[in-house]
């Protein structure tokens, strides 16, 4: 499995989402500054957009940080299964407010196309909004990768809405370009209102992930797949795997699945192989968590509520 390679490299260990998430908070109190002295100096409505983005970029990181600080708690009386779940709450966030900003730049937009004004000193403009934009990308670019070794949902929605940063910025930088090249004033506006659809995309796809998570959804296909390559390496003619049900909680994953095996075997060497078999299913998927029922050979589990099987 991919995840299993970089697992290896020690420095990607080192960069915890507690970390990442505070570098976060830095770069996004950097890029406010920059580019709102490019907004500042411009009057660019395009660049005004970017701005926009980059203040939900620090209310995000901030909430992101909360949560997955939340999320690393340990298990307690009222939290058996431990509090992971709390990342998908800092994605569905920051979903939120990433529609919220395309919204407001959208109404800022077509405002602006209604009322045309002049831009200023757009060489400074530019180079601010393309420096910040830089530094959103590299960050994006280790969190992203630092997202799928620890398996964080919160990063990568934050390290999503940092890509979005860098496309509004993309797409000021051609509006931009457009009006000093054709004169048109009004397409610094329209430039702005397709970036802001992008981020209605991308913000609407952040919170329908956050609400799989919440209602339990399968593993990912790869882990899926782990799952039964492991237990096909226990499987004999006497003994067989059925009812697999698994689900996603933040970092962690569970699965629960029966085990037939002959009855005339004593309870001491059936607890023995389903030993192997959950350290075995652990160690092939990082973060899984197994329950395993014993059952014998002609025995058959029935369920009523009707829930499906993965």
């Amino acid at each position: 499995m991919a995840h299993n390679s970089q697992m290896n490299f020690p420095g990607w260990q080192s960069l915890t989402p507690q970390r990442l998430l505070r570098a976060s908070v830095a770069v996004a109190a950097a890029t406010i500054a920059l580019k709102t002295t490019a907004w500042y100096i411009t009057d660019s409505v395009g660049l005004l957009s970017d701005a926009m983005e980059s203040f939900v970029n620090l209310a995000s990181a901030l909430f992101g940080l909360a949560m997955v600080t939340i999320a690393q708690r340990p298990a307690d009386e009222d939290h058996p299964y431990g509090h992971h779940k709390a990342e998908y709450f800092s994605s569905g966030f920051e979903g939120a407010l990433i529609v919220g900003a395309g919204v407001a730049i959208i109404w800022a937009s077509v405002h602006r196309m209604m009322n045309p004004q002049p831009l200023q000193q757009l060489g400074w403009g530019l180079l601010l909004s393309v420096g910040s934009s830089a530094l959103n990308g590299v960050l994006a670019w280790v969190m992203f990768r630092s997202a799928r070794v620890h398996r964080s949902i919160a990063l990568e929605a934050d390290a999503r809405h940092l890509v979005t940063d860098v496309w509004t910025s993309a797409g000021v930088v051609v509006g931009i370009g457009g009006v000093i090249w054709t004169g048109w004033l009004w397409l610094d506006a329209v430039v702005a209102i397709g970036v802001a659809l992008n981020i209605l995309w991308e913000g609407s796809q952040l919170v329908w992930r956050s609400s799989q998570g919440l209602m339990d959804e399968a593993v990912e296909p790869d882990v899926l797949e782990a799952i039964h390559r492991t237990l096909e390496g226990f499987a004999r003619p006497a003994i067989r795997f059925d009812h697999l049900i698994t689900r996603r909680s933040g970092q962690r994953r569970f699965a629960d699945l029966h085990m037939h095996m002959p009855e005339r075997w004593t309870l001491g060497r059936a607890a023995a192989l389903r030993n192997s078999v959950e350290q075995a299913l652990m160690g092939a998927v990082p973060g899984l968590r197994v329950s395993i029922q014993i059952l014998p050979s002609n025995v058959e589990a029935h369920f009523d509520d009707g829930d499906g099987l993965t």
